[in-house]
This record gives C-alpha cells, sequence and structure tokens, in this order.
C-alpha cells in the first residue's frame, strides 16, 4: 500500500474482453462475481491475482502468472535474474539532522549465506509449529486476574464479574454437555476450543490431537490455590468450586482438607528420609544446603516439623562452640542465607526468625572458647611495649567516645612482634563474640594473618587505579553489610 492505495492496483476493474499490451501489460478479462465474505474483508473476482492452478500445487509457492507480449519482458527477466543484492547495515552519523529511514536499511540489509542458501534451496521449513499450547486459568473464588488502568478498578471489576475465564467456562461447560464429564481439566483443550469472544467451551469438530492444556505453576507457599492446582489435574465433571470441595457428599472447609480427603497428600515422609539418609555422612553445614533446597523449591507440606524434626542433626556444629540454647539461632541464621538465593525467608515458611548481626555467618568460623584460650596464651607472651599497644587499640574498639582516635599506626623493624600484637588483637576480639576483619594490602601480608584478607577483596578496589576510580561494592548485599 502506498498512500492508501494498492500499488498493482488491485482491485482490477470488471472486463468482458483482454486487452493485449497496455503500457506494457495486458487487462485480463475479468467476470462480474458475487462477493465473498473472507474474515471480515468482502471480496471478488477483481481481487484475484492471475495464476496457475497446476504451477501452485506443484511446487507448493506463491507463482504469479503474467503474459509477456512486449520489450518489457526482458527487461522484467533480467529485473528478477538480478533482483535482490548483498546488502549491509551502516551507522551514518554526522553533524546536524539526519534524513535516515531506518525500518528501510534494516530491511534492505539483508545477507543469504550458504547454509541459508541451501536450507531454502532443499525447502526445509523456515519455521515449524507441532502444538498448540493453551494456558488455562487455575484461581480461588472471585480471585481471578484482573487488569485495569489507573482509575478504572471499580469498571474493570464489573466487567470481571460477567465475563468468565476458562475454568469458570469448564465448570458451565460440565453443567451443560455430559460429555464432558469424563475429562479432566487438564485435557479439557483436545475436546474443546475455548472462544475468547464469548468465553464458551466449543466442542472440536477436528483436530485437537497436537493441543496441549497447560496449567501454570503454583508453588505451595500460596497454599489453598496450590491444593486446588493439585484437585484440577485429578478431578473431572466438577461443575463449581463446591463441587471440588464435595468429597463422598460431605463439604471439605479447605482445598487442602479435599486432597487429604482423596488421598492425594504423600505426606513429608520422602524428605524426612532423605534427611536421615544425608545426616549419616554429611556434617551439619552440609546438611542444611539441602534442607533449604527442599524448602525452596515448594514441596514441603510441614515445614516447620521438618525444622523440628531435624534439629539436632541441622545445629549439631553449632551447638558444640556455643550452646543448646542459642546453636539453633546460628543455625537457623545460617538457612535463612540459603534461602534467599530462592526468594524465601524464615517467616515465610513459618519458621522462628533470629535477629543476629548481620556478620553471624562470618562469626561462626570460629569457637569463641578456644579464641578465648589463644587470647589469654598470647597475652601473657606480651612485653611490656606490645602489651601497651594491644591495650591502647581494645579500649579504642570498645570505647565509642567521639574524642578518642580510630586510626592508628605501628611501625617498628622485622623481628619485632608486629605480627604477634595483631594476632593477639584477633584472638581477643573474637574471644569476646565479636568479628574482626584483618586486611592487608597485599596477599602475601594477607596470609601473615589469621583469615586475613586484601584491601581488593574486602572493599572490591579496583585492580587498575585511576583519579575517577571507585570501589564496586553493592549496598544491601551480605559484603556491604560485612
Amino acid at each position: 500500500m502506498r498512500d492508501g492505495q494498492c500499488c498493482k492496483s488491485f482491485p482490477k476493474q470488471f472486463k468482458d474482453d483482454t486487452e493485449e499490451n497496455v503500457n506494457g501489460y495486458p487487462i485480463y478479462r475479468r467476470r462480474a462475481t458475487e462477493p465473498v465474505q473472507v474474515g471480515k474483508y468482502s471480496i471478488d473476482n477483481r481481487c484475484v491475482v492471475p495464476y496457475n492452478p497446476w504451477l501452485l500445487k506443484k511446487f507448493n509457492a506463491h507463482i504469479n502468472v503474467e503474459v509477456c507480449a512486449s520489450v518489457k519482458s526482458v527487461k522484467y527477466l533480467y529485473k528478477y535474474v538480478y533482483k535482490g543484492h548483498d546488502a549491509a547495515s551502516v551507522k551514518i552519523q554526522k553533524e546536524g539532522a539526519l534524513d535516515h529511514d531506518e525500518i528501510l536499511s534494516y530491511v534492505e540489509g539483508r545477507y543469504v549465506s550458504t547454509p541459508e542458501a541451501m536450507w531454502r534451496l532443499n525447502e526445509f521449513n523456515l519455521s515449524h509449529k507441532s502444538h498448540t499450547v493453551v494456558r488455562l486459568a487455575v484461581h480461588l473464588p472471585q480471585q481471578q486476574p484482573i487488569v485495569y488502568q489507573d482509575g478504572q478498578e471499580a469498571q474493570a471489576i464489573e466487567r470481571a464479574a460477567l465475563r468468565k475465564t476458562t475454568l469458570t467456562s469448564w465448570f458451565e461447560l460440565n453443567k451443560n454437555d455430559p460429555s464432558a464429564h469424563n475429562i479432566s481439566y487438564s485435557d479439557i483443550p483436545q475436546h474443546y476450543m475455548f472462544d475468547k469472544s464469548t468465553t464458551n467451551w466449543k466442542k472440536r469438530q477436528c483436530g485437537g490431537q497436537n493441543v496441549i492444556g497447560r496449567l501454570p505453576v503454583v508453588s505451595i507457599l500460596d497454599t489453598e490455590r496450590y491444593y486446588l492446582w493439585i484437585l484440577l489435574l485429578r478431578k473431572s465433571g466438577a461443575i463449581s468450586f463446591d463441587d471440588i470441595l464435595t468429597v463422598n457428599g460431605l463439604r471439605c472447609i479447605t482445598f487442602q482438607q479435599a486432597c487429604q480427603e482423596y488421598g492425594l497428600l504423600r505426606g513429608d515422609q520422602q524428605w524426612h528420609d532423605a534427611l536421615n539418609d544425608a545426616a549419616q555422612f554429611q556434617s551439619p553445614r552440609q546438611l542444611r544446603m539441602p534442607f533449604a533446597m527442599i524448602c525452596g523449591f515448594g514441596e514441603v507440606e510441614d515445614v516447620p516439623d521438618l525444622w523440628v524434626q531435624h534439629q539436632v542433626s541441622l545445629c549439631e556444629d553449632f551447638v558444640h562452640r556455643y550452646s543448646e540454647q542459642t546453636g539453633p539461632h546460628y543455625a537457623l541464621a545460617d538457612v535463612e542465607e540459603l534461602l534467599a538465593s530462592y526468594n524465601l525467608s524464615l517467616q515465610k515458611l513459618h519458621l522462628p526468625t533470629v535477629d543476629l548481626p548481620a556478620s553471624v555467618l562470618e562469626r561462626a568460623n570460629f569457637d569463641v572458647v578456644e579464641e578465648q584460650a589463644k587470647a589469654n596464651s598470647y597475652t601473657m607472651q606480651l612485653n611490656s611495649e606490645q602489651r601497651n599497644v594491644v591495650e591502647i587499640l581494645l579500649s579504642t574498639v570498645y570505647n565509642n567516645a567521639a574524642d578518642t582516635p580510630k586510626c592508628y599506626f605501628l611501625d617498628g623493624p622485622a623481628g619485632t612482634g608486629k605480627t604477634f600484637v595483631y594476632s593477639t588483637l584477633l584472638h581477643t576480639i573474637r574471644g569476646r563474640g565479636d568479628d574482626v576483619i584483618p586486611v592487608a594490602s597485599t596477599g602475601i601480608a594477607a596470609t601473615l594473618l589469621i583469615r586475613g584478607r586484601t584491601a581488593h577483596s574486602v572493599f572490591k578496589i579496583p585492580i587498575d587505579l585511576n583519579a575517577t576510580s571507585t570501589c564496586n561494592l553493592k549496598p544491601n548485599t551480605k559484603d556491604a553489610d560485612m
């Protein structure tokens, strides 16, 4: 179309006879025919392109047939021999306004490579659709999703009240069509087609073998909707939500209770067995990882009970380091750190929440009792100058006065015990239950410190520094909290 008109002058005019060589092209006879409705268009013989039925069927391709009766036929042949060219898309930039048709450049910037040419010559499919997937709605009563514009919420709710979903329309189908009673909700698209204009299921006249009904995956955290999803996969012929809730003539209160009455819930025994087996050969830290994975994939019915039954195995290392009272808190903090990758938390899983510092996991890597013993041993070996340095620094660490200096520089020749002073400070602070991060400028120096790290690693300092370098430490992350 150009300026609202067909560039090939369709629709043509009705003509009783063919006129040859009019401006190089013939004007064919076109008999007057009655219009035919094709989709939303009314067309007749004026819209038909000249064709040959035998050629169309022989080559299974789009072929126009024209009578060539002038010298322009030579031009026409050469035009198609040399039609199309290899082209590349080039970005042009210059000062001022640029009259550049980006769409046209993209369309013309084509290149047919050798593999593509062979693919087309062998008439292989350029695209193919094997099956039709029909998405089926899964929602609780009066909780179907609604799309609305700001300020038009009430109108959207009114429209939704009158418009049926695939689920509510399935209930209506089961009421009115007895032949649909033996077909489950997920299989209904194979036998019926959902008409979006009328929001009704209509019986298929043919086909359906390559149609798949897809129910969206529902997380077990969305409890009632999850158990409705289980029932829809197995129950057929339902005429309402109440019918789904009714088991052996008794109406259940929740969909979870209905699943239990049908015997569809196997319980969490498989997860208990898995954790019992893993506890035989895995460390508590390794055991907490599968525990978080089991909770993360949303297959557990009673997460708190799973925690209670395996709490001893999951907290064993922390109980040994701390006590039976505080060990579970550290274990739960570790589990919450692992659950973060599944976008979950202890609160979402109805597990006991803990209020520990952000660095609890780093702190859990050392034994407080052992650190206290080492601190006492190191302190007894300090000379007077070293003891003076340690006392000053410890008072600074635990003194919150605003006028107390927070930066110190310790200088001394090699062999005077600077590293020994650092080790004494580390053991003393950790022995008091606090955490400390020893940082050095080089990797060699970091290895001399207990769990030492380089400044580039801790503060994310770029290796190549310039005047505009910044630390790549992102907020709201574990490293930033530490």
